[in-house]
């Protein structure tokens, strides 16, 4: 399936990375006639390479370079990044609910961060192509707070005895919740089996029910002709001798040997931290702070989602293992960004995850003072007693929460990326005010004790690379177009200039859709 004999014929569209943008748009610009190369860091991946365990879900996470991760509240790269064909979408949980119209406008509605591009009207189309193409389950009806859009076209998943017990304490103080809207299938759809709640999402699902790369648009760019290369580290873009235009890139395959793919266009959807890493260490003469960086703003704003972690232990059997990675139930009562005093943003409460004993999701991390005789008594209860919700919050950008370059190289003698990033106080009380609810909620169950995380676990990564109206205040267009090369392309969620309190996977799948009909749409003018 994945070549990786690399050719010197210059591609039609050179794509940087093996994710969800990357796949999606390889597939699309195949199925149109043009010749598609696609290099991806990470090995190759298939379904039948996939196991249902903890322990393979670790060679999902990142296995490159590592990141220089600093601040106080460093993100969690590891965890977050992918490693392969598939990238992150394919340990992802799939929860898959929209972004609000509030969260495109946060500038001019709250005079906070910065607005999009454009609006949730201009993007819901391509929301509603994506959740029929891919597929989401749920109930829109149910969901009174999300913004207009199709109906979801399968029905939501089963609902186990954890989810109910916790969302009956929510019920009791006031807090409404729906079905979680998931890119999982509830039912056999387009060849692709149902979901069998066994709570493996994150391990990339071997049976094909979630909606990862794999089994969404992996296949169909395979159909077209393009041309996947593993093991391909990518270390610059390749400009024309005015560098004025991106003329393909530079990598090192898994020998180590170095290469240059010539392209007439260029897409970099690597990871959020991949793509400055790239652009960076693109620097010439002319752009000696890198690509597309004349404003400085390379790299910055990056975001991500401070998780407040609720713990319930119940007495009797609940039904924890079984689920989903992502959460059966949701609630965006509190996503009104100025519905609160004192602490500003949205966030979405996530209800019933399905529960597995070790790594980072694991419950043994739930109590981390105990140890010995007291560890192992809780774990024998929290085997079938323990569930957990989380809120997922906002974390409005900032400038000084970014992505450069560090003064360690990487194998090739080329800088490593650092990444500083630290909640500010806003965000801190946000993450406290969802915490002291989801405490309260869960008190109003027969719960025999209830507890939260000390601290915000984080999660998600966008931001670096944001799109805007101008080349003085972003990177790239709304397509994800650089200001400054007109045939070189950012895809993913390094395009985000907000947020909001929802997973990223939804959105970046919707708007690599816009952009790559777009670059097809205006080929000639984009090439030429």
């Amino acid at each position: 399936m994945v070549s990786t004999a690399p050719t010197r014929e210059r591609a039609d569209v050179l794509i940087v990375g093996g994710g969800a943008a990357a796949l999606l748009m390889a597939a699309k610009l195949g199925a149109a006639g043009k010749r598609v190369v696609v290099l991806e860091q990470g090995p190759d991946f298939t379904l039948n390479d996939l196991i249902s365990s903890q322990i393979w879900a670790r060679r999902l996470k990142w296995g490159g370079t590592p990141m220089l991760l600093e601040g106080r509240h460093p993100v969690g790269f590891a965890y977050n990044a992918g490693w392969g064909v598939g990238g992150a979408a394919l340990h992802q949980f799939g929860n898959w609910p929209r972004l609000h119209p509030e969260d495109f406008r946060m500038k001019s509605l709250h005079g906070r961060g910065a607005d999009w591009p454009i609006d949730y009207a201009e993007l819901r189309p391509y929301y509603d192509r994506i959740q029929e193409e891919v597929g989401l389950a749920g109930d829109a009806l149910a969901e009174t707070w999300r913004p207009e859009g199709a109906p979801y076209p399968m029905p939501p998943t089963r609902i186990f005895k954890h989810a109910e017990l916790m969302a009956e304490g929510f019920h009791k103080i006031g807090i409404r919740t729906a079905p979680m809207p998931v890119a999982i299938n509830t039912v056999e759809r387009d060849g692709r089996a149902a979901c069998i709640y066994d709570g493996w999402c994150e391990a990339g699902c071997p049976i094909g029910a979630l909606a990862n790369p794999q089994v969404t648009y992996l296949p169909v760019a395979i159909k077209a002709g393009v041309e996947i290369r593993s093991g391909c580290y990518v270390t610059r873009v390749l400009l024309d001798p005015r560098q004025q235009r991106a003329v393909g890139v530079e990598y090192y395959d898994s020998e180590g040997t170095r290469h240059e793919q010539p392209a007439k266009l260029v897409v970099l959807a690597a990871f959020v931290v991949e793509n400055p890493r790239i652009l960076f260490n693109s620097a010439t003469e002319k752009h000696p702070a890198g690509l597309g960086n004349p404003n400085g703003l390379l790299g910055r704003a990056i975001m991500t989602h401070a998780g407040a972690n609720v713990w319930a232990m119940f007495d009797e059997d609940v039904e924890n293992h079984l689920g989903l990675s992502a959460a059966l139930l949701m609630s965006q009562d509190g996503y009104g960004k100025e519905s609160r005093s004192g602490a500003f943003g949205s966030y979405t409460w996530t209800i019933g995850i399905a529960q597995k004993p070790n790594d980072v999701l694991g419950f043994a991390n739930a109590r981390g003072a105990l140890f010995g005789a007291a560890l192992h008594e809780f774990m024998r209860k929290a085997a079938r007693g323990v569930g957990k919700v989380q809120a997922v919050c906002e974390e409005i950008p900032t400038p000084e929460n970014r992505v450069l370059l560090s003064d360690q190289k990487d194998r090739f003698g080329l800088p490593r990326a650092r990444v500083i990033h630290n909640f500010e106080e806003n965000a801190v009380k946000l993450f406290e005010f969802a915490r002291d609810e989801g405490i309260r909620a869960l008190r109003q169950t027969r719960a025999v004790d209830v507890w939260a995380g000390p601290t915000p676990n984080i999660s998600h990564v966008a931001g670096g690379t944001p799109m805007g109206r101008d080349a003085a205040s972003s990177i790239t267009d709304s397509y994800g177009r650089m200001h400054t090369f007109p045939n070189l392309f950012v895809a993913g969620a390094g395009l985000f200039t907000t947020e909001g309190a929802v997973h990223p996977t939804f959105t970046v799948h919707a708007l690599a859709l816009r952009s790559v009909e777009h670059i097809i749409d205006r080929w000639g003018g984009l090439v030429e």
